[in-house]
């Protein structure tokens, strides 16, 4: 007879899981591994909500375990560090994002490419190396073996850097393979969707040295891009006008939009050589049109977070440039109040969950 969560491992854990695909989050009892030899043991103090958290916990890409304890952007304290943990101690600072494992042997984790790994475990939602479900962020403890956390610099707040993990390295990848960061002087980049990865984009792309022309639906974003987050630019991707007069304009776009939407536009945005980068995952295919391709040579691609040396980087890198996303911190029971308000894109940019203070209670 198969375990119950709440006794398959040793360690007493508490969270908040979904069980169907309403998707309600409720309090939680469950339990994790012990602490292994290659493992950290960490008190999570803040996770962030990442929009792909309420696609999973309302089963929209029809693979969802449940129950379902969400989070991938975790950050917290070292409580424990096994025998051969070189990398931590105990009292660390210390973050862990969208994966927990991989084969530690294929061709993507030899290039430091884990999260490609055809073997990639996720925080939460896959099956780990034990047979058992893995559960995210949205709890007291987590284990994790020390190859999948990363350093969380001492000069980044917890809260607002949380989100770095996924939203984060997530646009940091792309800018870097697709050469956003070579030679950026006078090169303009387009970002499409101002959410919790368009205005990280747009933060980065200023840190690289890029011209920044945030691209939204909503008009009434303009003062936000411009005035407070520092774009160059603003066009509103529904006024024909505003598009055709920017047309040509750009060397790169990042398309952040998990909505299905036209990418013909976008492709009028772009340069000879220019490059459209999609992020976003629509739940129906786009169509793509090829002439804008082969007349411009232009380029469509995409990328999915990053690698563990890459997560690494890009915090750093952040720190270095006093880059942390926006964020509302809410108690952990809130979360339903929150999913709700993100399903409307009610909130400025992301919101991250008080772990610690409110189990503290």
């Amino acid at each position: 007879m198969a375990k119950s969560p709440e006794t398959e491992h040793p360690q007493r854990a508490f969270g908040w899981a979904a069980r169907d695909p309403s998707g309600v989050l409720s309090p939680f009892n469950f339990s994790r591994r012990e602490n292994g030899d290659e493992d950290v043991t960490i008190k999570i103090h803040f996770c962030g909500i990442c929009h792909s958290d309420l696609h999973s916990i309302k089963n929209e890409w029809g693979i969802a375990r449940y129950p379902i304890v969400p989070g991938h952007e975790i950050v917290g304290i070292v409580t424990k560090s096994g025998t051969n943990v070189s990398k931590f101690k105990e009292g660390d600072r210390v973050g862990v994002g969208v994966m927990v494992g991989s084969c530690r042997s294929c061709d993507y984790c030899n290039q430091q490419l884990e999260n490609y790994c055809p073997k990639m475990t996720f925080t939460y939602g896959s099956i780990d190396r034990d047979g058992t479900p893995t559960y995210g962020g949205y709890s007291d403890i987590i284990v994790v073996d020390q190859h999948f956390v990363v350093r969380f610099p001492d000069s980044m707040p917890f809260d607002a850097g949380a989100p770095l993990l996924c939203a984060g390295v997530t646009v940091y990848s792309p800018m870097k393979y697709y050469g956003m960061a070579d030679e950026p002087a006078g090169k303009h980049l387009g970002v499409v969707g101002l959410g919790g990865l368009g205005h990280v984009a747009v933060k980065i792309g200023k840190a690289f040295g890029l011209k920044v022309t945030v691209i939204s639906h909503s008009p009434g974003k303009e003062g936000e891009a411009v005035g407070r987050l520092g774009a160059d630019g603003f066009l509103v991707s529904s006024d024909p006008l505003q598009i055709k007069a920017a047309s040509g304009s750009m060397d790169y776009i990042i398309d952040t939009v998990s909505a299905v939407h036209a990418l013909t536009p976008l492709l009028a945005l772009l340069k000879t050589n220019g490059k459209l980068i999609t992020l976003g995952l629509p739940d129906k295919p786009l169509e793509l049109p090829i002439a804008p391709l082969v007349l411009g040579r232009k380029l469509v691609g995409g990328s999915d977070i990053g690698g563990m040396k890459e997560t690494q980087e890009m915090l750093d890198f952040c720190a270095k440039h006093n880059i942390t996303a926006d964020v509302e911190v809410i108690p952990m029971d809130q979360v339903n109040v929150a999913m709700a308000r993100l399903a409307k894109s009610d909130v400025r940019y992301r919101f991250v969950i008080d772990v610690a203070n409110y189990l503290s209670k």
